[in-house]
């Protein structure tokens, strides 16, 4: 039933879903630019289009907070502990080794701004956890959601960043100054 109805609000204002699901029980999804509030509606809709059931990051003193955490936990919430002490890298590489299947959707822009050098810690989470990574665009020039193919990471971090910004660089987010340069 969600998946027909954002079907219908994707054609009623004009937008599309190009490639689809990897045919994997795990994997990384990055999205970018990542340069509005909307993006979070348009990932909605693509990922209910096209049958991704994907997880997303929160502090765990989030799921404490009734209903706030029961509610974070039916749309994919994952609990991890972002105090000082705790390597964030080691505890998704955890979950991606405790679970059967997994996919989690991160934004290495890491904010909305503009930021010249994106995190990196999706790329570490890929390397120890042997998963790929899925680069997703939303181009809003194009109105289309695009889902690459997977892409597993190499020797060098430094190259497959280069490599995955030069892919968005082409991209036109919600707001084009402060997509990927």
């Amino acid at each position: 039933m969600f998946r027909a109805l954002m079907k219908m609000m994707y054609r009623i204002f004009g937008w599309k879903v190009v490639g689809q699901k990897p045919d994997l029980p795990k994997y990384i999804i990055i999205v970018a630019p990542h340069t509005s509030n909307i993006d979070f509606f348009v990932g909605v809709g693509a990922r209910s289009i096209a049958r991704i059931k994907s997880s997303y990051l929160a502090k765990k003193e989030l799921f404490k907070i009734p209903l706030v955490g029961w509610y974070l936990k039916a749309v994919g919430g994952v609990a991890v502990d972002r105090s000082k002490n705790t390597n964030l890298v080691d505890q998704v590489v955890d979950i991606f080794n405790s679970r059967k299947e997994f996919t989690i959707t991160i934004t290495p822009e890491g904010t909305r701004s503009y930021v010249e050098k994106w995190k990196t810690g999706f790329w570490h989470i890929a390397k120890n956890a042997n998963v790929p990574i899925v680069m997703v665009a939303f181009d809003y020039g194009k109105k289309t959601v695009f889902i690459e193919e997977p892409l597993y990471t190499g020797e060098s971090k430094e190259q497959d960043i280069e490599t995955m910004m030069e892919y968005y660089r082409g991209v036109k987010g919600k707001r084009p100054e402060l997509g990927v340069k």
